[in-house]
């Protein structure tokens, strides 16, 4: 049993090529900060411009739930080596159906199949959740994610030019989507 908002859940594990995925729990948010803030540098990941902090996390953490939008994480060898979470698109109630999905590798890990674990997990696991669409917000830039996620059945749904602003320029965000059931 694992403990999220004060509740006892039941924790789904899978096991694949020594990648095991669980639910995430609070003790690992600090893998998966450090993670996403990996990223942070490369200017074509993720639109944060500067690394953020454990506790900067805490309330979008506590905003997921391993039966509603839940964060799952990748473990090798007792370490958290990739994370998936599951988010609301939109707050609106129509849009409850549609998750937007976020996946971050570890830099030593990455190209290894653990993106792709995580991937197949969510789309597994999504029609229990109550979903029917997975959307990914990718920057064009961003070449191993789309290629991910298309090799998953992920097709073009929208193009957004130059939204995002870096010192280093603008990239193109791509949404992506992929129907989970009808």
């Amino acid at each position: 049993m694992s403990y999220h908002q004060g509740a006892a859940v039941e924790t789904q594990t899978v096991q694949h090529r020594n990648i095991t995925i669980r639910d995430a729990v609070e003790a690992d948010l600090s893998a998966i900060v450090d993670i996403y803030n990996s990223t942070v540098p490369s200017r074509r990941i993720t639109a944060d411009t500067e690394p953020v902090s454990i506790e900067s996390r805490f309330a979008w953490f506590e905003a997921h739930s391993p039966h509603d939008y839940p964060i799952w994480v990748a473990e090798q060898d007792d370490q958290v080596v990739g994370w998936i979470s599951l988010q609301p698109f939109h707050d609106r109630p129509a849009y409850r159906a549609t998750a937007e999905i976020s996946i971050y590798v570890a830099s030593g890990y990455r190209r290894q199949g653990v993106g792709q674990q995580l991937l197949s997990e969510a789309i597994a696991r999504s029609p229990s959740l109550n979903l029917t669409t997975l959307l990914g917000l990718v920057f064009a830039q961003n070449e191993p994610s789309l290629r991910l996620l298309q090799r998953f059945g992920f097709q073009e749904w929208g193009f957004l030019p130059s939204v995002a602003q870096f010192d280093v320029g603008t990239c193109d965000l791509m949404i992506l989507g992929r129907k989970v059931r009808p």
